[in-house]
Protein backbone atom coordinates (compact mmCIF):
# COMPACT_ATOMS: atom_id res chain seq x y z
CA UNK A 1 0.00 0.00 0.00
CA UNK A 2 2.48 2.40 0.56
CA UNK A 3 4.46 1.75 -2.53
CA UNK A 4 1.37 2.29 -4.46
CA UNK A 5 0.98 5.68 -2.75
CA UNK A 6 4.87 6.67 -3.61
CA UNK A 7 4.21 5.14 -6.91
CA UNK A 8 0.73 7.41 -7.42
CA UNK A 9 2.47 10.88 -5.58
CA UNK A 10 5.54 10.20 -8.94
CA UNK A 11 3.16 10.32 -11.35
CA UNK A 12 0.99 13.25 -10.80
CA UNK A 13 4.17 15.41 -9.99
CA UNK A 14 5.82 14.12 -13.23
CA UNK A 15 2.53 15.02 -15.19
CA UNK A 16 3.35 17.44 -17.83
CA UNK A 17 7.19 16.79 -18.46
CA UNK A 18 6.68 15.62 -22.17
CA UNK A 19 5.18 19.00 -22.65
CA UNK A 20 8.10 20.82 -21.06
CA UNK A 21 10.95 18.69 -22.77
CA UNK A 22 9.50 19.34 -26.25
CA UNK A 23 8.99 23.24 -25.65
CA UNK A 24 12.81 23.19 -25.27
CA UNK A 25 13.82 21.90 -28.62
CA UNK A 26 14.46 23.78 -31.84
CA UNK A 27 12.71 23.17 -35.29
CA UNK A 28 15.49 21.24 -36.40
CA UNK A 29 15.75 19.14 -33.06
CA UNK A 30 18.62 21.00 -31.22
CA UNK A 31 17.84 21.79 -27.75
CA UNK A 32 17.19 25.35 -26.54
CA UNK A 33 19.09 26.81 -23.84
CA UNK A 34 17.21 28.09 -21.01
CA UNK A 35 15.77 31.28 -21.46
CA UNK A 36 17.92 34.48 -18.88
CA UNK A 37 16.58 37.88 -18.88
CA UNK A 38 20.36 38.70 -18.82
CA UNK A 39 20.50 37.05 -22.25
CA UNK A 40 20.18 39.14 -25.66
CA UNK A 41 17.04 39.48 -27.54
CA UNK A 42 15.42 39.24 -24.43
CA UNK A 43 13.03 35.42 -23.77
CA UNK A 44 9.97 33.80 -24.78
CA UNK A 45 7.42 35.20 -22.82
CA UNK A 46 4.97 32.26 -22.80
CA UNK A 47 8.23 30.02 -21.70
CA UNK A 48 7.69 27.57 -18.45
CA UNK A 49 11.03 28.84 -16.74
CA UNK A 50 10.28 31.90 -14.48
CA UNK A 51 12.05 35.33 -15.12
CA UNK A 52 14.10 35.01 -11.97
CA UNK A 53 15.30 31.58 -12.21
CA UNK A 54 16.05 28.29 -14.32
CA UNK A 55 14.12 25.96 -11.79
CA UNK A 56 10.28 25.16 -13.47
CA UNK A 57 7.25 25.62 -12.29
CA UNK A 58 6.14 22.55 -10.28
CA UNK A 59 2.19 21.80 -10.60
CA UNK A 60 0.35 21.00 -6.86
CA UNK A 61 -1.17 17.76 -6.10
CA UNK A 62 -4.90 17.67 -6.88
CA UNK A 63 -7.33 17.98 -3.78
CA UNK A 64 -8.82 14.74 -5.00
CA UNK A 65 -5.41 12.87 -4.71
CA UNK A 66 -4.54 13.99 -1.24
CA UNK A 67 -8.07 12.62 -0.11
CA UNK A 68 -7.21 9.43 -2.05
CA UNK A 69 -4.20 9.08 0.12
CA UNK A 70 -5.87 9.93 3.26
CA UNK A 71 -8.33 7.42 2.56
CA UNK A 72 -6.09 4.51 2.23
CA UNK A 73 -4.36 5.42 5.07
CA UNK A 74 -7.41 4.92 6.96
CA UNK A 75 -8.36 1.89 5.57
CA UNK A 76 -5.45 0.13 5.51
CA UNK A 77 -5.28 0.95 9.53
CA UNK A 78 -8.32 0.19 10.40
CA UNK A 79 -8.59 -2.82 7.80
CA UNK A 80 -9.75 -5.28 10.13
CA UNK A 81 -12.75 -3.61 11.76
CA UNK A 82 -13.61 -2.46 8.43
CA UNK A 83 -13.09 -6.26 6.99
CA UNK A 84 -15.17 -7.78 9.77
CA UNK A 85 -18.23 -5.08 9.62
CA UNK A 86 -18.54 -5.57 5.52
CA UNK A 87 -18.33 -9.56 5.80
CA UNK A 88 -21.00 -9.39 8.57
CA UNK A 89 -23.28 -7.09 6.16
CA UNK A 90 -22.38 -9.10 2.82
CA UNK A 91 -23.24 -12.28 5.32
CA UNK A 92 -26.66 -11.04 6.32
CA UNK A 93 -27.32 -9.73 2.55
CA UNK A 94 -26.90 -13.77 1.45
CA UNK A 95 -28.56 -14.61 4.21
CA UNK A 96 -31.49 -12.47 3.89
CA UNK A 97 -31.62 -13.77 0.20
CA UNK A 98 -31.41 -17.24 0.53
CA UNK A 99 -27.76 -17.89 -0.66
CA UNK A 100 -25.75 -20.48 1.39
CA UNK A 101 -22.03 -19.24 0.78
CA UNK A 102 -19.25 -20.45 3.44
CA UNK A 103 -17.47 -16.82 4.11
CA UNK A 104 -14.40 -16.77 5.59
CA UNK A 105 -14.55 -14.98 9.39
CA UNK A 106 -12.85 -12.08 10.42
CA UNK A 107 -13.08 -11.18 14.33
CA UNK A 108 -13.96 -7.60 14.50
CA UNK A 109 -10.96 -5.58 16.72
CA UNK A 110 -9.63 -2.17 16.71
CA UNK A 111 -6.21 -1.73 16.07
CA UNK A 112 -4.95 -1.13 19.17
CA UNK A 113 -6.33 -4.28 20.56
CA UNK A 114 -5.03 -6.64 17.47
CA UNK A 115 -1.49 -7.61 19.25
CA UNK A 116 0.24 -10.08 16.94
CA UNK A 117 1.76 -13.03 18.13
CA UNK A 118 5.28 -13.12 19.76
CA UNK A 119 5.56 -9.18 20.12
CA UNK A 120 7.01 -9.06 23.62
CA UNK A 121 4.48 -6.78 25.76
CA UNK A 122 5.40 -8.34 28.70
CA UNK A 123 9.23 -7.32 29.32
CA UNK A 124 7.81 -3.96 31.29
CA UNK A 125 4.64 -4.96 32.55
CA UNK A 126 5.85 -6.08 36.25
CA UNK A 127 7.38 -2.48 36.89
CA UNK A 128 4.63 -0.86 34.93
CA UNK A 129 2.10 -2.37 37.03
CA UNK A 130 5.00 -1.35 40.31
CA UNK A 131 5.28 1.83 39.40
CA UNK A 132 1.18 2.60 39.50
CA UNK A 133 1.27 0.71 43.07
CA UNK A 134 4.01 3.02 44.38
CA UNK A 135 1.72 6.01 43.64
CA UNK A 136 -0.63 5.17 45.86
CA UNK A 137 -0.51 8.12 48.87
CA UNK A 138 -3.33 7.11 50.82
CA UNK A 139 -3.76 4.20 53.09
CA UNK A 140 -6.62 2.01 53.23
CA UNK A 141 -9.09 2.07 56.34
CA UNK A 142 -10.81 -0.22 57.82
CA UNK A 143 -13.98 0.94 60.13
CA UNK A 144 -16.18 -0.51 62.49
CA UNK A 145 -19.14 1.20 64.48
CA UNK A 146 -19.11 -0.41 68.53
CA UNK A 147 -21.57 -0.10 71.74
CA UNK A 148 -19.99 -0.06 74.74
CA UNK A 149 -21.56 0.58 78.63
CA UNK A 150 -18.93 2.48 81.02
CA UNK A 151 -19.80 3.85 84.75
CA UNK A 152 -18.44 6.81 86.00
CA UNK A 153 -18.46 7.17 89.97
CA UNK A 154 -17.60 10.31 92.33
CA UNK A 155 -17.47 9.97 95.90
CA UNK A 156 -16.52 12.50 98.55
CA UNK A 157 -17.64 12.89 102.07
CA UNK A 158 -19.11 15.97 103.62
CA UNK A 159 -18.00 15.89 107.60
CA UNK A 160 -19.58 12.17 108.88
CA UNK A 161 -21.78 11.95 105.93
CA UNK A 162 -20.64 10.22 102.75
CA UNK A 163 -21.37 11.62 99.65
CA UNK A 164 -21.46 9.73 96.34
CA UNK A 165 -23.14 9.52 92.67
CA UNK A 166 -22.58 6.93 89.73
CA UNK A 167 -24.08 7.04 86.77
CA UNK A 168 -24.09 4.24 83.69
CA UNK A 169 -23.66 5.41 80.14
CA UNK A 170 -24.07 3.49 77.30
CA UNK A 171 -21.92 5.13 74.81
CA UNK A 172 -21.09 4.67 70.34
CA UNK A 173 -17.66 4.15 69.52
CA UNK A 174 -16.00 4.19 66.01
CA UNK A 175 -12.44 3.24 65.28
CA UNK A 176 -10.66 2.29 62.10
CA UNK A 177 -7.84 0.38 61.02
CA UNK A 178 -5.22 1.32 58.63
CA UNK A 179 -3.39 0.28 55.99
CA UNK A 180 -0.04 1.43 54.43
CA UNK A 181 -0.59 0.49 50.41
CA UNK A 182 2.79 1.76 49.86
CA UNK A 183 5.57 0.82 52.43
CA UNK A 184 8.06 2.57 50.46
CA UNK A 185 10.39 1.67 47.77
CA UNK A 186 12.84 -0.97 50.06
CA UNK A 187 9.44 -2.76 50.58
CA UNK A 188 9.10 -3.62 47.06
CA UNK A 189 13.15 -4.55 46.29
CA UNK A 190 13.25 -8.12 44.55
CA UNK A 191 15.30 -9.69 47.23
CA UNK A 192 12.15 -9.14 49.47
CA UNK A 193 9.79 -10.93 47.44
CA UNK A 194 6.76 -8.89 48.24
CA UNK A 195 5.74 -7.97 44.46
CA UNK A 196 5.37 -10.79 41.95
CA UNK A 197 3.60 -10.83 38.99
CA UNK A 198 3.68 -13.82 36.38
CA UNK A 199 2.57 -14.03 32.82
CA UNK A 200 0.36 -17.06 31.73
CA UNK A 201 0.10 -15.62 28.38
CA UNK A 202 1.03 -12.86 25.89
CA UNK A 203 -1.46 -10.93 23.94
CA UNK A 204 -1.83 -12.42 20.22
CA UNK A 205 -4.25 -12.84 17.12
CA UNK A 206 -7.01 -10.53 19.04
CA UNK A 207 -7.02 -12.65 22.53
CA UNK A 208 -5.76 -10.93 25.53
CA UNK A 209 -3.25 -12.22 27.79
CA UNK A 210 -3.32 -13.50 31.33
CA UNK A 211 -1.20 -12.69 34.34
CA UNK A 212 -1.19 -13.57 37.47
CA UNK A 213 -0.35 -11.24 40.95
CA UNK A 214 0.67 -11.94 44.21
CA UNK A 215 1.87 -9.36 46.92
CA UNK A 216 2.75 -9.16 50.35
CA UNK A 217 1.65 -6.18 52.52
CA UNK A 218 2.33 -4.52 56.13
CA UNK A 219 -0.37 -6.09 58.37
CA UNK A 220 -3.37 -3.65 59.25
CA UNK A 221 -2.49 -0.99 62.11
CA UNK A 222 -4.87 -0.84 64.81
CA UNK A 223 -5.30 2.31 66.58
CA UNK A 224 -2.48 4.00 68.17
CA UNK A 225 -4.04 7.13 70.78
CA UNK A 226 -7.16 7.66 71.95
CA UNK A 227 -7.32 10.50 69.07
CA UNK A 228 -7.88 7.80 67.24
CA UNK A 229 -11.69 7.00 67.70
CA UNK A 230 -14.27 8.98 68.32
CA UNK A 231 -17.94 8.86 70.43
CA UNK A 232 -21.29 9.59 68.88
CA UNK A 233 -23.10 11.96 71.26
CA UNK A 234 -26.56 11.09 70.12
CA UNK A 235 -27.22 7.75 70.55
CA UNK A 236 -25.06 7.91 73.80
CA UNK A 237 -27.06 8.56 77.28
CA UNK A 238 -27.40 7.40 80.96
CA UNK A 239 -28.76 4.38 81.49
CA UNK A 240 -29.18 3.93 85.42
CA UNK A 241 -28.17 6.22 88.36
CA UNK A 242 -27.20 5.53 91.74
CA UNK A 243 -26.34 8.00 94.52
CA UNK A 244 -25.86 8.30 98.63
CA UNK A 245 -28.57 9.09 100.63
CA UNK A 246 -27.35 12.75 100.89
CA UNK A 247 -27.62 13.50 97.39
CA UNK A 248 -29.40 15.81 95.97
CA UNK A 249 -28.76 17.26 99.43
CA UNK A 250 -26.91 21.16 98.88
CA UNK A 251 -23.57 20.05 99.54
CA UNK A 252 -22.88 17.11 97.90
CA UNK A 253 -25.21 17.77 95.04
CA UNK A 254 -22.96 20.92 94.22
CA UNK A 255 -19.54 19.47 95.22
CA UNK A 256 -20.27 16.57 92.88
CA UNK A 257 -22.43 17.55 89.94
CA UNK A 258 -19.82 19.58 88.28
CA UNK A 259 -17.81 16.40 88.02
CA UNK A 260 -20.39 15.21 85.29
CA UNK A 261 -19.23 17.73 82.46
CA UNK A 262 -20.04 16.21 78.77
CA UNK A 263 -16.36 16.79 78.13
CA UNK A 264 -15.59 14.40 81.17
CA UNK A 265 -17.38 11.93 80.16
CA UNK A 266 -16.38 11.97 76.53
CA UNK A 267 -12.91 11.71 77.75
CA UNK A 268 -13.55 8.60 79.57
CA UNK A 269 -15.64 6.79 76.84
CA UNK A 270 -13.06 7.58 74.22
CA UNK A 271 -10.07 6.12 76.46
CA UNK A 272 -12.35 2.79 77.21
CA UNK A 273 -13.00 2.78 72.80
CA UNK A 274 -9.15 2.82 72.89
CA UNK A 275 -8.74 0.13 74.97
CA UNK A 276 -11.47 -2.35 73.15
CA UNK A 277 -10.13 -1.10 69.43
CA UNK A 278 -7.10 -2.78 70.53
CA UNK A 279 -8.08 -5.51 72.87
CA UNK A 280 -11.82 -6.87 72.32
CA UNK A 281 -11.83 -9.37 69.77
CA UNK A 282 -15.56 -8.22 68.82
CA UNK A 283 -13.95 -4.87 67.73
CA UNK A 284 -10.42 -6.07 66.56
CA UNK A 285 -11.65 -8.91 64.22
CA UNK A 286 -14.30 -6.25 62.01
CA UNK A 287 -11.35 -3.69 61.82
CA UNK A 288 -8.82 -6.05 60.52
CA UNK A 289 -11.18 -7.71 57.78
CA UNK A 290 -12.57 -4.42 56.48
CA UNK A 291 -9.44 -2.88 56.17
CA UNK A 292 -8.03 -6.00 54.48
CA UNK A 293 -11.07 -6.48 52.29
CA UNK A 294 -10.56 -2.76 51.60
CA UNK A 295 -6.94 -2.87 50.95
CA UNK A 296 -7.34 -5.79 48.18
CA UNK A 297 -10.37 -3.48 46.18
CA UNK A 298 -8.24 -0.34 46.17
CA UNK A 299 -4.79 -2.18 44.48
CA UNK A 300 -6.61 -4.92 42.52
CA UNK A 301 -9.65 -2.39 40.85
CA UNK A 302 -8.35 0.97 40.91
CA UNK A 303 -4.38 -0.09 40.20
CA UNK A 304 -3.29 -3.37 38.94
CA UNK A 305 -6.63 -4.75 36.98
CA UNK A 306 -6.60 -1.15 35.00
CA UNK A 307 -2.99 -1.19 34.32
CA UNK A 308 -2.35 -4.87 32.72
CA UNK A 309 -5.82 -4.38 31.09
CA UNK A 310 -4.11 -1.14 29.33
CA UNK A 311 -1.73 -3.14 27.74
CA UNK A 312 -4.03 -6.01 26.64
CA UNK A 313 -3.83 -8.79 29.68
CA UNK A 314 -6.49 -10.12 31.74
CA UNK A 315 -5.54 -10.63 35.73
CA UNK A 316 -6.65 -13.86 36.42
CA UNK A 317 -6.05 -13.80 40.02
CA UNK A 318 -5.01 -11.16 42.66
CA UNK A 319 -3.75 -12.63 46.06
CA UNK A 320 -2.91 -10.08 48.80
CA UNK A 321 -1.31 -11.70 51.69
CA UNK A 322 0.00 -9.93 54.93
CA UNK A 323 3.32 -9.89 56.55
CA UNK A 324 3.51 -10.75 60.36
CA UNK A 325 3.18 -8.24 62.98
CA UNK A 326 7.12 -6.95 63.68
Amino acid sequence: MVSFLIFLLGALTAKGSPKLDDARLRPDGEPLRPWSPHAAGGGDPGSPYRSGGGSPRRRRIPPWAKRAAVLAVVVLIFRRAIASVVLMALSAVLHFVGVNVHLPSIRFAWPWQTISAGTTTDTDLGPWVLQKIEGISKPALGKANFNFVFTHKVSKSIGPWPCWYSSTFVAVGHAAATVNLNPGPSWWTPTADHYRLQVISRPGDGKPGHVTVNMVLPPPQLPRSAHDVTIDNLPSKPIDTQHSWTYPGFGCGTLLRPQFAQSVLYAQAQQIAFYKSRHARQVTGPLVRTAEAEAAHIIRDNFIQPTVHALGYTLDSFTLQWASAP
